[in-house]
């Protein structure tokens, strides 16, 4: 959500180049930025830990070093397509209730939403600046890519904490 509202303030400052717009957009590119680092971090943790679990439950399965998972994501063109194999490698891995064809799907519809975002504000900003239909098409394409990034981060955790027979512990209801 912070994504549209930082869309929409630098879309208000390309329109009407105001000091108010101009300090409304950089505060709010500004929370966006830190939230989006602070999301980066916190899924690229994960990644790295369901590629420990993975390696852990499939010792003999292609699971890549620990430096190139988080690695590939920062390589320019690699970084369109080797993280897309890394999540498929890793959810292969993790169980053999992997469904190839479900559980491939849902990471291909993940990936292609991420690249349809970016394809969409590079060559939105370059053909049509300002493009309020770009900007909410783009901003669709980022909510779609999280909510089925979430989809599959919950598939992969769950696959691998029935795997290593763990749940995730509930904190006790406290006494009144």
């Amino acid at each position: 959500m912070a994504d549209v509202f930082r869309a929409a303030a630098v879309r208000d400052h390309y329109l009407r180049h105001t000091d108010v717009s101009l300090h409304q957009s950089g505060f709010i590119s500004m929370i966006f930025l830190y939230l989006m680092t602070l999301a980066i971090v916190l899924f690229l943790v994960w990644l790295a830990r369901a590629r420990r679990n993975a390696q852990e439950l499939s010792p003999e399965a292609s699971v890549p070093s620990r430096g190139w998972t988080i690695g590939a994501w920062f390589i320019p063109v690699v970084n369109f397509f080797v993280p897309r194999q890394f999540v498929l490698d890793i959810g292969r891995a993790s169980s053999a209730s992997w469904g190839q064809k479900r559980d491939t799907t849902l990471v291909n519809l993940w990936w292609g939403a991420w690249i349809a975002h970016a394809v969409v504000l590079v060559v939105g900003g370059r053909v049509a600046p300002g493009s309020m239909a770009l900007l909410v098409a783009a901003e669709a394409l980022m909510i779609a890519a999280a909510v089925l990034l979430g989809l599959v981060i919950e598939r992969i955790t769950a696959l691998q904490s029935a795997a290593l027979g763990t749940t995730a512990p509930i904190a006790p209801l406290a006494q009144a």
